[in-house]
């Protein structure tokens, strides 16, 4: 399979690869893979670089239908695509944007090093793990009401704040501030509401995961300073997690209602899986209303983490969070489709700009310096891109680039990339405990169900180094520094 993609795609340089409009009649514009060469045979395995070529399809897209390096088989996009749609004519699909809508990574820096945790290592992710519910469903230790819902709904990691879990300078340090406009509560369904209220502040399942990790390189020290992350063996806090069974419930929702739209519309396509609705349209609006509403849940969810992180250092480490610098570096979605105003030209600083719908499927957003979506401690720096790897080796933070601005809609990738189906990764270590093969390695898991981390072994996924290197050889974002996992807290 992979060797007949590498006949079908043509090579534009070593780090991307054109999937001509040619290749499947229906496509309004090409494909553009990023990727080098090597990956493609991982690539090629799955029907992603397919999905690629059907995402082509949608109305109104425009430049290309984009995948990063992370790119594998998804629902509808694959994860790891991009794709804008022009306002007035394009279209909404919540296959653009998964199930867990605005799943997001968030990181907390200290200025402890490695010696000051490691003797407190195993009592700390202990008291994390019995302070941050994981695993499939899990119950929070917030009880909110439907109405408080409705206000978190609106309101995001503010109504956290407000409620005393966090700090103020905590909300500059978010996306979109941790609120994102145009949220309606009211086109989230009750079912939708019940099912993600009791759930907040809780870690999910999966490849959601909470890390207590190690800066072990810096490629960029002037960066990884204004991050205040400027220090090999400093300890920070990672966190992978979304909008739980809230987000799930209203992409559910909303398939149905665009499975109706796209007849409605006359929307051809060739995946069901692609179901959407004009963005201009009442359904497409509603949608937008909802998928904002459980993104600004999904911001709320990660700050309550975040605040209960802070508990657990303060309670194991006995010194206040502020003492230790626990401030947050950056959050940001991975998950999501957005208005955004871009320009459509080679050159982001000049040419027609137009208002596009950016679906992000497993992509990050990665803006340039000055960019004014950027919180103004990074102006100069450019938006801070948190790329988690695997529970075994590494993730990585890097910064967006005007080169992301002009191509790839200010977005790269958001992780490493599965190469494994779960059921694979299971029958492949069947037998082997994961546990201890990464405590012989000195780090310390803690999961609800140990079982299933061969789902989430380093096997299952990329190297995420790769992926890393192919965007920064591509100038779409630069590497700052690289952080090696030393406790780990799974659903």
């Amino acid at each position: 399979m992979a060797t007949t993609w590498k006949k079908t795609l043509q090579k534009i340089d070593d780090w991307r690869w054109l999937l001509p409009k040619e290749y499947k009649p229906g496509m309004l514009v090409p494909g553009l893979i990023f990727s080098s060469e090597e990956m493609l045979d991982v690539i090629g395995q799955d029907q992603a670089i397919e999905q690629v070529a059907n995402v082509a399809f949608l109305p109104g897209i425009v430049k290309y239908s984009m995948a990063m390096p992370d790119i594998h088989w998804g629902y509808g996009f694959p994860i790891g695509g991009v794709a804008a749609m022009r306002v007035e004519d394009g279209v909404i699909s919540p296959g653009g944007v998964g199930f867990d809508i605005n799943c997001g990574t968030r990181v907390i820096r200290t200025n402890l090093s490695e010696e000051d945790v490691r003797p407190h290592l195993k009592e700390l992710v202990n008291q994390v793990f019995r302070d941050i519910p994981a695993g499939v469903g899990g119950s929070g230790l917030v009880k909110a009401s439907i109405k408080e819902i409705d206000e978190v709904l609106v309101k995001g990691a503010r109504w956290a704040v407000e409620h005393g879990y966090g700090w103020p300078e905590d909300l500059e340090a978010i996306e979109g501030g941790g609120a994102l406009p145009g949220a309606n509560p009211d086109k989230v369904s009750h079912r939708a509401k019940q099912r993600g209220g009791p759930q907040l502040g809780t870690l999910g399942s999966g490849n959601h995961f909470l890390e207590v990790q190690v800066i072990d390189q810096i490629f960029d020290a002037e960066a990884a300073e204004t991050m205040g992350m400027g220090s090999v063996g400093q300890v920070i806090v990672f966190v992978h997690c979304g909008s739980r069974g809230l987000g799930h419930q209203t992409c559910q929702d909303y398939l149905d209602v665009m499975e109706e739209s796209s007849r409605k519309y006359d929307i051809r396509l060739p995946d069901r899986q692609l179901a959407c609705a004009p963005i201009s349209s009442r359904e497409g609006q509603d949608y937008l209303s909802a998928m904002t509403a459980a993104a600004n849940f999904a911001f709320c969810n990660r700050q309550l983490i975040a605040h209960w992180v802070r508990q657990a250092f303060g309670r194991i480490i006995g010194r206040d969070p502020k003492d230790m610098d626990m401030h947050i570096v950056y959050d940001v979605a991975h998950n999501i489709a957005k208005i955004e105003r871009h320009r459509v030209n080679a050159d982001a600083r000049s040419g027609r700009e137009v208002t596009v719908c950016v679906h992000r499927k497993g992509a990050t957003r990665a803006f340039p310096p000055g960019h004014p979506d950027i919180p103004a401690k990074y102006k100069a720096l450019g938006q801070p891109v948190l790329v988690p790897g695997d529970m075994g080796r590494y993730s990585y933070i890097a910064v967006g680039s005007e080169q992301a601005m002009a191509e790839t809609w200010g977005s790269t990738c958001h992780g490493a990339g599965r190469v494994q189906s779960r059921g694979a990764a299971k029958r492949m270590l069947k037998g082997v405990d994961v546990a201890q093969r990464l405590a012989d390695r000195g780090i310390y898991v803690r999961a609800q169900n140990r079982g299933l981390l061969a789902e989430e072994a380093s096997e299952a996924y990329k190297d995420v180094a790769t992926v890393i290197d192919v965007l920064h050889e591509a100038g779409i974002s630069r590497r700052v520094c690289r952080m090696r996992p030393i406790g780990v807290v799974k659903g």
